[in-house]
């Protein structure tokens, strides 16, 4: 699908592109999703410089990714997508700006575009609307994003914390398993924001070298360099999570194991305390009459009840004082 924007009046206008119909010239943000071979060629021709293929923006050389063609700067970044779902994934996304136009290159949707595209709709200066200020935009709302799942991501990891170490109410194995994988979730999520970070982090780098080159406003080059300290303090606490989420899996082994031990120490408590009373029954089950007098005694059956009382309750007394219960 192609779509283009164009400044009018004080907003964005979206204009979808059909098939075969050649993008107008205003456009300072071209949209690119999912394209087709016949779209690529469309852009080609229009802005005259070459649009990647799906593999190429997939490479993940720093080298593939950043790289300057014929007066344009091509910027491969990894975005989140469908981070509010239960499978989150990372889509490659790449940025084109060619004059003062913008070429986004995508086959999924991250959610930043949307925001974006809300925004410049409603509200934008046509004057200073260009490619390089969407571009701005568009990474703005990256980091944001990052930031905002990062936010949530630790509130939930504390939730979890707060499960293992001072569970309310079930304790049980299914519980256990629903505390595992959501810390799995979280663990995933966690390394796929950081890989966004990292990669738009890169990306942020080469655009301000980019912009000291092109001489953009002071502004904007500020505006970059505080995008970096962002994505780098993000990253960074991308990197906490995961150990913080990396200790509490730990930490729930740990738990697992205790629970399990105990259940164990019940076991071999039960087996110590019934040995001695199965010994004595053993005995005297035998009924061997010679040499065994209590068989002939009138309170030999009441005799033995009391050797197999007392050979279970005198280990439990020693556990007791042992403090072993």
């Amino acid at each position: 699908m192609l779509t283009v924007y164009i400044p009018h009046g004080s907003m964005l206008e979206r204009l979808p592109v059909d098939p075969g119909t050649v993008p107008p010239e205003g456009a300072v943000w071209i949209d690119m999703v999912s394209p087709t071979l016949q779209e690529d060629r469309t852009v080609e021709a229009l802005t005259g410089i070459a649009v990647p293929t799906r593999e190429e923006m997939q490479e993940i050389e720093v080298s593939s990714r950043l790289y300057v063609e014929n007066s344009a700067r091509y910027m491969t970044a990894t975005l989140m997508c469908q981070s509010d779902t239960m499978t989150p994934k990372t889509t490659a996304v790449t940025f084109i700006l060619t004059g003062h136009r913008l070429i986004t290159v995508r086959y999924d949707d991250p959610k930043p575009f949307a925001i974006v595209e809300h925004k410049l709709g409603k509200f934008c200066h046509p004057e200073k609307t260009t490619g390089e200020t969407v571009l701005i935009d568009l990474l703005d709302a990256v980091v944001d994003r990052c930031a905002d799942l990062l936010e949530r991501t630790g509130v939930e990891i504390d939730a979890i914390s707060h499960d293992i170490f001072e569970p309310e109410g079930d304790t049980s194995t299914a519980n256990y398993k629903e505390i595992l994988k959501a810390l799995g979730r979280k663990g995933d999520l966690a390394s796929k924001v950081r890989e966004s970070l990292v990669s738009v982090n890169r990306l942020l780098l080469f655009l301000s070298g980019e912009a000291e080159t092109l001489r953009w406003k002071k502004d904007a080059r500020n505006h970059l360099q505080s995008m970096r300290r962002d994505a780098a303090s993000l990253s960074d606490h991308a990197t906490y999570l995961s150990s913080k989420i990396t200790f509490l899996l730990d930490a729930m082994l740990g738990v697992v194991n205790i629970d399990q031990n105990a259940i164990i120490k019940i076991f071999s408590i039960a087996a110590v305390v019934f040995m001695p009373p199965t010994l004595v029954a053993s005995i005297y089950g035998m009924n061997f009459k010679t040499g065994m007098v209590e068989l002939e005694w009138e309170y030999g059956y009441i005799w033995a009840l009391v050797l197999i009382v007392l050979a279970a309750i005198i280990p439990l007394a020693i556990f007791k004082w042992k403090k072993w219960l």
